[in-house]
């Protein structure tokens, strides 16, 4: 049965990404350090077309969060920072350039229309305006039975989990504080919501602690 799936890199104070995000910083201020543990690994560095890299204990972590994805979802703030409707008169396509490393069909959440866009690789953006539960009825009819991949940010996580419609959380727990910025576990709005440690890996600069989520 699909499965809706996440995973994030996370400070030890709870921020995904520092404050002041913008076009120009949108990892916010410090938030580039939650992605250190990532960059110099073969296998981050074969999905974004470069050569090299180290193999350590995050490595197969990183692989199995790829496995069995057939669609995924994310939020309309991590697609871009384009503010209002007219999505920067259309000619915003994401951070990731003409060659996403999603290769399959993204759902974006948001409230300003768009005609779906096609980029290279296999990855299609299509915009959903009707909520968390059609982009993700919609993500897992494309997926054809496997699993979708909640891309995130916070917002769009916290909502998925407030909802009850998250199966499984990975959070990537990096040893450094942020003090401020996009914060997961903010707003649930009182949601009843268990988390049942499925394993926990030390890796350098990084620890990985997987959950199944549950009815608390």
């Amino acid at each position: 049965m699909s499965k809706l799936r996440t995973h994030i890199s996370i400070s030890a104070d709870g921020y995904v990404a520092g404050p002041n995000q913008s076009e120009e910083n949108p990892l916010g201020e410090g938030g580039e350090r939650l992605h250190d543990w990532i960059v110099p690994l073969a296998a981050w560095r074969e999905a974004h077309d470069k050569d090299g890299g180290e193999v350590n204990p995050s490595s197969q972590i990183v692989e199995e969060s790829r496995a069995n994805i057939g669609a995924g979802v994310m939020g309309r703030n991590m697609f871009g920072p384009v503010d209002g409707g007219d999505w920067g008169d259309g000619q915003w396509k994401g951070w990731w350039g003409d060659d996403p490393p999603y290769h399959n069909d993204v759902f974006i959440v948001t409230h300003h229309p768009r005609e779906p866009v096609a980029m290279d690789g296999g990855t299609t953006y299509h915009f959903v305006t009707d909520g968390i539960e059609s982009a993700l009825e919609r993500a897992k009819e494309a997926a054809g039975g496997k699993d979708v991949m909640l891309w995130g940010g916070a917002e769009v996580i916290n909502q998925y989990l407030a909802a009850g419609l998250l199966d499984e959380l990975e959070l990537h727990v990096v040893p450094t504080l942020l003090g401020g910025g996009a914060r997961l576990f903010d707003n649930l709005g009182g949601a009843a919501i268990g988390l049942e440690q499925i394993r926990a890996v030390e890796a350098p600069g990084v620890t990985h602690v997987k959950y199944r989520v549950t009815a608390g």
